[in-house]
């Protein structure tokens, strides 16, 4: 069990803390019904518990599956730790423990076609794992000193990966050349501050982040103000993405389909929507809306075997010095 020392409650990322103040003003109005909505056919969702991670400070933050194995990986964003959940098994074990390699958060998680798994840590960068041993492959670090918070990455089909960095508004890159070396700085792909526009020092832009199955553009969302941006791979033109009046506010995960359709997460509103998305990635219309206190503050997602599995991040239970037990677990969605 973790238990939060003075020292660590210095360390909780602002993030945590900016989302437990949004939640708190969410559950104030009133505004979290229990209610599934559609814009197309009638939607019958149903939400369970897939499987429950061991320990009473987790607060999961990342989730990811390897396709090959459906073995699901999923990363506490309080101390670091990376659980693997193996198919058939009601409870998930610890794969990768606290402080591995110096992580202290593990955000964003993928596992490339190769099985390796790639983990964020808030602070350092990205460090990448062989899931059959728990070795470290490769890790790279953020340069310079300014506020940083590595967050959410995505994989595209030449094995090029991409993150996004909370703090500094701007998309990393690591190129399969580099993953080969080992070791090195993150390269800063694209700076998207320009079309984020200004806001107040500290605050947050970036989270997820996708790719398309062609490799063409990345689609990145704008969590506090609900904007998706498409990044063109080839000549690195940045767009807002036309949502046809909607938005994606709290927006956290980001899950394409190969159908075209996107899921996301929905962190302090306890939201999960899918999207249509247009085949230039250029326009995207809302399809379902599923809105669950149940789903208590989902992070993110990933949809496999006919179910979509959440991340129940929980928190708005985690207040610094807070020592009251809770159960963590991933939930299983139907019909999404």
């Amino acid at each position: 069990m973790m238990t939060y020392s003075t020292k660590r409650r210095k360390r909780i990322p602002a993030i945590a803390t900016a989302l437990t103040a949004a939640l708190a003003g969410v559950l104030a109005s009133g505004a979290v019904p229990a209610r599934a909505e559609t814009r197309d056919a009638d939607v019958r969702v149903s939400i369970s518990t897939a499987f429950t991670l061991p320990g009473a400070k987790v607060y999961p933050e990342g989730i990811a599956t390897d396709p090959r194995t459906r073995t699901v990986y999923v990363g506490s964003y309080a101390d670091g730790t990376v659980y693997r959940a193996r198919p058939g098994r009601p409870g998930a074990e610890v794969f990768l423990p606290s402080g591995t390699d110096g992580r202290r958060t593990a955000n964003g998680l993928r596992v490339d076609a190769r099985g390796r798994l790639w983990v964020t840590d808030s602070t350092t960068g990205v460090c990448v794992y062989d899931t059959s041993t728990g070795a470290r492959l490769a890790h790279f670090e953020v340069g310079g000193t300014s506020p940083r918070f590595v967050n959410d990455l995505t994989l595209t089909p030449d094995g090029t990966a991409y993150l996004t960095d909370s703090a500094r508004g701007v998309v990393y890159r690591v190129t399969p050349a580099q993953l080969a070396a080992g070791s090195g700085t993150l390269t800063e792909a694209y700076d998207l501050t320009p079309a984020l526009g200004p806001r107040p020092a500290g605050s947050f832009s970036l989270n997820g982040i996708v790719s398309d199955r062609t490799g063409r553009y990345l689609l990145t969302v704008d969590m506090p103000r609900g904007d998706l941006y498409r990044v063109d791979l080839r000549t690195g033109a940045v767009r807002r993405v036309d949502l046809g009046g909607a938005d994606m506010k709290a927006a956290d995960g980001l899950d394409p389909s190969p159908d075209g359709t996107l899921r996301v997460a929905h962190n302090t509103t306890n939201t999960l929507t899918r999207w249509r998305l247009g085949q230039d990635g250029t326009r995207a219309r809302l399809l379902h809306t599923v809105t669950d206190p149940s789903l208590q503050i989902p992070t993110t997602l990933t949809h496999t075997a006919g179910r979509t599995l959440v991340v129940r991040s929980q928190f708005d239970r985690m207040p610094p010095g807070s020592d009251t037990p809770t159960t963590f677990t991933i939930a299983s969605v139907r019909g999404l």
